[in-house]
C-alpha cells in the first residue's frame, strides 16, 4: 500500500507567472468522499483565537485559493486564507515561541459524519505557513457556542497528530477513527497561515431527525446518501448531484466529457438506508447546450451487484435543458442503491429521490448511529 505523500519545508519565493506552477500536491486516496466542511452543507469556522492578517472564514471557501502579488492592506499582505500574527517569546532573552504555543480555529461540519481524510492546504503561504498542524474532533449535539466547545467537559479525539507540513502545498492526512464527529479543532504550531481546509468523509445522519421528517430525499448528501461510483468525472464531481439546494452555475452539477462511442454515462448511489421511493426529480439547471439527452433511473435492494439486480423505476425519458423534471412513481420502489443513466453523455445538476425508510432501513441506521457513538 502506497504511503500518503507528505510535504515539508518552505516553497520558493514567488517569482512571477503562474503562482501554482510550483505548487506541491498529490492524488490522495480519500478525496472521492464528500467534503463535510463544505459551506453548501452549512459548515462554518465559528471561532479562532487570532485572524490578524487574514480571516478564518477563508478556510472553507469553495475552489482553490487565489494570489495577487500586488494586493496589500493596512495590516500588510492580504492572503486568501486564515493567517495569524507572528508569535513572540516572553523576553529579550527568550524571544522565541515555546514548544506549546499555537493558534486554533473551531470548525462546525456541515453534516456530522465519519472522517476519512483531511487536507490542510497552504497554497501561497510559502514562508509564512505553520511549522506543524494538528486536528481534533468532537461530537456535540445541538448548536454549541464556541465557549461551550472549549469547556473542560468536552472530549476531543485526535484525528491528525502534530505533524510537520510544507509551504505552498496540499498536506493530506488519512484518518482511521470510526466515530461520528460534528466539530473540529484545527491547530497550527506555532503560528502562520492556512489557505483551505477540506474534510472528506461519509455523512452519518441523526436517525431521530430523519424519522421526524418522514418523507425526505433518501439520496441527499445531508441525509446520508453518497456516490459510490461514476462513469466519468471529467468536468465536475458526481457528488454535486446530491448537494443541498439547486445548482447555481454550470459547474455546480455533474458534466461528462463528449462521448465519441456508442456508450453512455452513469452514477451509482448508496441511499441513506433501505427506503421506499415514491417520487423523484432530475434537474438540469444551468446545463443548456450540454445537458443529458435522456435519462433513466434504477434501484436495487441489497449488495448483489449483478446487472439483473437492478430494477428500472423511470424508463429512458427525454430531458430538457435547464429544467427540473418531476416524476411520481406509479408504485413505491424499495431499494438500498440507485443508479441514474444518462444518454449518451452530458450532465445533470441534481437527483432527488423522495421516500421513507423501511422498518429494516430505520433499524439499520439506528444501529450504525450507536456504533459511531451517536
Amino acid at each position: 500500500m502506497t504511503a500518503t505523500p507528505s510535504f515539508t519545508g518552505d516553497a520558493n519565493p514567488y517569482g512571477g507567472g503562474d503562482p501554482y506552477a510550483d505548487y506541491r500536491t498529490a492524488d490522495f486516496p480519500f478525496t472521492h468522499h464528500a467534503d463535510l466542511a463544505d459551506r453548501r452543507l452549512g459548515a462554518s469556522v465559528i471561532a479562532a483565537n487570532d485572524e490578524f492578517f487574514a480571516q478564518r472564514e477563508n478556510l472553507l471557501i469553495p475552489g482553490r485559493a487565489e494570489f495577487d502579488p500586488e494586493h496589500f492592506g493596512h495590516k500588510g499582505k492580504i492572503m486568501d486564507g486564515w493567517e495569524t500574527r507572528r508569535r513572540r517569546g516572553v523576553s529579550a532573552d527568550h524571544p522565541w515561541p515555546t514548544a506549546d504555543d499555537h493558534d486554533w480555529a473551531l470548525v462546525r461540519l456541515g453534516a456530522p459524519g465519519v472522517i476519512r481524510g483531511i487536507v490542510v492546504d497552504t497554497a501561497h503561504f510559502r514562508g509564512n505557513y505553520p511549522q506543524a498542524v494538528s486536528v481534533e474532533g468532537t461530537s456535540v449535539a445541538g448548536s454549541p457556542a464556541p465557549e461551550e466547545l472549549l469547556g473542560d467537559d468536552v472530549k476531543w479525539t485526535t484525528l491528525v497528530p502534530r505533524t510537520p507540513v510544507g509551504g505552498h502545498a496540499a498536506n493530506g492526512f488519512p484518518v482511521a477513527v470510526e466515530q461520528r464527529f460534528t466539530h473540529l479543532r484545527v491547530r497550527q504550531h506555532p503560528d502562520g497561515g492556512i489557505a483551505r481546509l477540506r474534510v472528506y468523509g461519509e455523512v452519518a445522519p441523526d436517525p431521530a431527525w430523519l424519522a421526524a421528517l418522514g418523507t425526505f430525499d433518501v439520496v441527499a448528501l445531508e441525509s446520508g446518501g453518497r456516490v459510490e461510483d461514476a462513469s466519468d468525472r471529467f468536468y465536475s464531481p458526481a457528488t454535486h448531484t446530491i448537494q443541498p439546494g439547486r445548482s447555481r452555475k454550470m459547474d455546480d452539477g455533474w458534466e461528462t466529457r463528449r462521448r465519441r462511442d456508442r456508450g453512455h454515462d452513469w452514477i451509482r448511489y448508496r441511499l441513506a438506508a433501505q427506503a421506499r421511493i415514491r417520487a423523484l426529480e432530475i434537474d438540469t439547471a444551468y446545463l443548456k447546450g450540454n445537458s443529458a439527452g435522456w435519462a433513466s433511473v434504477s434501484v436495487r435492494d441489497g449488495e448483489d451487484t449483478g446487472e439483473g439486480a437492478w430494477r428500472e423505476i423511470l424508463p429512458r425519458t427525454r430531458l430538457q435543458p435547464d429544467t427540473n423534471h418531476r416524476f411520481v412513481l406509479p408504485a413505491p420502489a424499495v431499494g438500498t442503491h440507485a443508479r441514474v443513466d444518462i444518454f449518451p453523455d452530458g450532465g445533470i445538476s441534481r437527483l432527488r429521490l423522495f421516500g421513507t425508510l423501511t422498518e429494516a432501513g430505520a433499524a439499520g441506521l439506528a444501529a450504525r448511529h450507536r456504533e459511531l457513538g451517536g
